[in-house]
């Protein structure tokens, strides 16, 4: 299922709609993350200040996956910062 995502609240019930319906516990999740339960709580109800660092983290460990649908135009602005060893994924 493609959910747009138009705020940290849309995100925020989209991992724990993945996480309740998966039947996981809040703790699972966070400890294989290392995270804390309060982050992943935080995270899930839509705390505009949480790292986004961690995020993923908790993002892979529930099997999400985010991307970004960005205009044709920027592409190639894309593939140059890129070339010029612009920010990546994190390891």
């Amino acid at each position: 299922m493609h959910l747009p995502l138009q705020s940290v609240a849309d995100l925020g019930l989209a991992i724990r709609a993945t996480r309740r319906g998966s039947k996981v516990r809040l703790d699972d999740p966070s400890a294989l993350a290392g995270v804390s339960k309060q982050f992943t709580s935080d995270v899930e109800y839509g705390k505009a200040t949480v790292q986004m660092g961690l995020v993923f983290e908790l993002l892979e460990e529930l099997g999400l996956y985010l991307s970004v649908d960005i205009p044709d135009t920027a592409a190639a602005e894309l593939q140059a910062l890129r070339a010029q060893g612009g920010p990546r994924r994190h390891a």
